[in-house]
């Protein structure tokens, strides 16, 4: 449960949205409080539209981000298109999945396509690629929007090393929200988006999505390609969600996975629906543990 009153300003409280009879938002502004999960049920069901969803987010992105920092670049103009394009997609009948019509934002170490990429530095403050990273791809191809590319510190260095304006934790403006991935962490848990992108080397997906009270997963190794994610160390690089839910982490999981061409390290095996194992009874259950690592 979020606070009533974060980092000393005021905000609706998220636990509670007047629901219609089908179980979605009386009031617009009130969609961006919920799950991608729920989002996605209403989205498919057809009782919130994608654009309006994407324009609820965006308006709070401009009310309110302002006092996070959240976003280094927000795609209105191209969100909007997206959202449009998935308003139509699914209105004809070719509804994609889970992530469809649902805003997403992703770290700025990633790639995309005539939007600058900065990787958190100054150096490339002017960097535009012509080509999606993979992952961003793969959002697209699920029909997600990305709504723009969040803070980060400079190269994923995890520490303070901000280039731009620092990111402060929703929960409490005083504070830090964690890195590398701090940006998607303040977004997440400021309700600026359904669910994010970070990258994990060594704890950049867990550190913001631990100070911000998140569901933060760093996948196995080469579940996700690494293609246009700008390197940290290649052999640990590990693209993964910021969500709020469990299931938001499942989907956004399962539209980034699966093998990539373009990375040969990346897995070919089968990327299930994680959403199946949700619930299920942990009797039984084995955990690795590499005992080298531990304390004698």
């Amino acid at each position: 449960m979020a606070p009533d009153n974060w980092g000393h300003f005021h905000f609706p409280h998220p636990q509670a949205p007047n629901r219609t009879k089908n179980g979605g938002p009386m009031n617009t502004s009130e969609l961006p409080f919920l799950s991608a999960g729920d989002l996605s049920r209403l989205i498919q069901s057809k009782e919130v539209s994608p654009v309006e969803v994407t324009e609820a987010y965006l308006d709070r992105i401009t009310s309110l981000d302002h006092r996070f920092n959240s976003y280094l670049t927000v795609m209105r103009e191209q969100a909007l298109v997206d959202a449009q394009q998935a308003e139509e997609d699914i209105a004809s009948g070719q509804h994609k999945g889970p992530m469809h019509g649902v805003p997403v934002a992703v770290k700025d170490q990633f790639w995309s396509r005539g939007v600058r990429s900065t990787g958190g530095s100054r150096i490339l403050a002017d960097f535009v690629p012509d080509e999606d990273a993979t992952v961003i791809a793969n959002l697209r191809k699920a029909g997600a929007v990305v709504l723009g590319k969040t803070n980060m510190t400079e190269f994923a260095i995890t520490g303070f090393s901000h280039r731009y304006a620092t990111p402060r934790n929703p929960w409490n403006t005083d504070s830090y929200t964690g890195g590398s991935s701090s940006g998607s962490g303040a977004a997440t848990a400021a309700y600026l988006c359904a669910t994010s992108l970070g990258e994990d080397t060594g704890g950049s997906i867990r550190f913001p999505a631990t100070w911000c009270g998140l569901v933060g997963l760093r996948p196995s190794w080469g579940l996700v390609s690494r293609y246009g994610v700008m390197r940290g160390v290649w052999s640990m690089d590990t693209v993964g969600p910021i969500s709020r839910t469990v299931e938001d982490a499942a989907i956004t999981l399962g539209a980034i996975a699966g093998h990539d061409p373009k990375d040969r390290y990346s897995s070919r095996a089968p990327v299930p629906d994680y959403r199946q194992a949700l619930g299920s009874d942990l009797n039984g259950l084995k955990i690795g543990v590499i005992t080298e690592f531990m304390d004698s």
